[in-house]
């Protein structure tokens, strides 16, 4: 029983409530944030837009925070400093009167999770066994998603309660999204009390460029497949406009918008207890990547039923539950099983770069699918989401030749 459990340790916990915490700040901000636009009078465009440009900010920041944390030996300080600059990212955002602002909040706090991300996933991937990967991360992850219910469920009920009575100003908006901020702040006490660093030896002093070589063929052919995935898979704040404008023409724009957050509630319920059974699942098969190859698969009905929706002008609210839920399920078979499968494929002097790739791939397809469905989305829904069905379907494929390969 006692090996059964090894891997639910001190540093695992510790992690698992400081994404909690995190999560509950920057979930809440990103539920506030389609409105707040709104309300500035930003389009579509710019919400795509801050979040693929704040993407692509976050995916250097892996590769370079990836590469020196395997060669300096130490990422704890680092990551503690990369959840410290998310939590107060909310600051810069609730004092804007326009995207720039909205974009230069975003491009800092990105930095942080960038910052933060790959080196947080080698200390985890440092501190479990190897058979236990799949739990641990599903556990990581389901504590993170936990903080990503509550804090979009309380942005609501705030907001709901503040537009029932007449106080959902915009001066009222900008004190919601600023106190987002603390839960983001104490996530970094979180993590600097909690989480314990392994001590390690210092690699090689190889180059950026040499340590990318070191990388093995499998690796690579592995991140073809979730960059590919990944340019069609939009930042899923845009499901909140999608389902504000799709039940407007039944429930008006005020009740459709508080809709729109309930729902990603939802969607953040799935994503939690998906986590874990995912990781679970393909700890018990040991065929970590083609059990991702079938998620992105079941990610391709999202933007077909959004195309169907828009389509016919308008939706119901079990339609945009169902989308809702299976974009969820997507998200938690995604975050758990890439990161797990980039821990058996990477070698251990090598995996904050390892980390970090995946990041910066993620990030780079996140940037290119949020602008690019945001763009299209301008000019007509559709085209958007049709372009998003395109590239899903092929990482899909993609990812399944290549456990079959691997298999063979």
């Amino acid at each position: 029983m006692v090996e059964e459990r090894a891997w639910l340790n001190r540093t695992v916990w510790g992690m698992a409530l400081t994404s909690f915490l995190s999560d509950l700040g920057h979930e809440a901000q990103s539920t506030l944030l389609p409105g707040f636009m709104a309300v500035l009078g930003l389009p579509p465009l710019a919400l795509g837009a801050v979040e693929g440009l704040a993407d692509a900010a976050s995916s250097f920041m892996k590769l370079g925070a990836g590469w020196l944390s395997d060669r300096i030996g130490r990422r704890k300080g680092l990551v503690v400093g990369g959840y410290l600059s998310t939590g107060l990212a909310s600051g810069f955002i609730a004092m804007a009167a326009g995207w720039p602002l909205i974009l230069f909040g975003k491009f800092f706090g990105w930095l942080g999770r960038g910052l933060r991300g790959p080196l947080r996933d080698a200390l985890l991937t440092d501190s479990i066994p190897p058979e236990a990967r799949g739990r641990a991360f599903g556990f990581h992850r389901a504590g993170d998603t936990v903080g990503a219910i509550l804090g979009p469920f309380a942005a609501v009920l705030v907001l709901g309660w503040a537009t029932s009575h007449g106080l959902a100003t915009l001066a009222f908006q900008r004190r919601l999204m600023a106190w987002t901020l603390v839960p983001g702040v104490l996530s970094a006490l979180a993590f600097a009390f909690l989480v314990k660093e392994r001590v390690r030896s210092r690699t090689a002093p190889l180059s950026f460029r040499h340590a990318l070589g070191q990388m093995p063929e499998t690796f690579r052919s592995y991140l073809t497949g979730v960059g590919i995935f990944g340019a069609g898979d939009y930042a899923h704040t845009l499901l909140i406009l999608a389902a504000a404008q799709l039940l407007a023409p039944a429930c008006g724009p005020a009740r459709a918008a508080a809709l729109g957050g309930l729902l990603y509630v939802w969607h953040n319920i799935v994503y939690a207890l998906s986590s874990y059974p995912a990781g679970a699942l393909a700890d018990r098969f040991h065929n970590h990547r083609r059990i991702l190859g079938l998620g992105y698969g079941v990610s391709v009905a999202v933007p077909l039923l959004l195309m169907l929706a828009f389509h016919q002008g308008a939706a119901t609210v079990p339609l945009m539950a169902l989308v809702f839920a299976l974009a969820g399920l997507v998200n938690g078979l995604q975050d758990t099983l890439e990161k797990s499968t980039t821990a058996d494929l990477v070698p251990a002097d090598h995996r904050g770069l390892g980390f970090g790739l995946l990041g910066a791939v993620n990030g780079g397809g996140d940037f290119i699918s949020s602008f690019l469905v945001g763009a299209l989305w301008t000019l007509h829904p559709l085209w958007g989401f049709g372009y998003a069905a395109v590239l899903m379907a092929l990482g899909s494929a993609v990812t399944l030749a290549g456990a079959r390969a691997a298999r063979a």
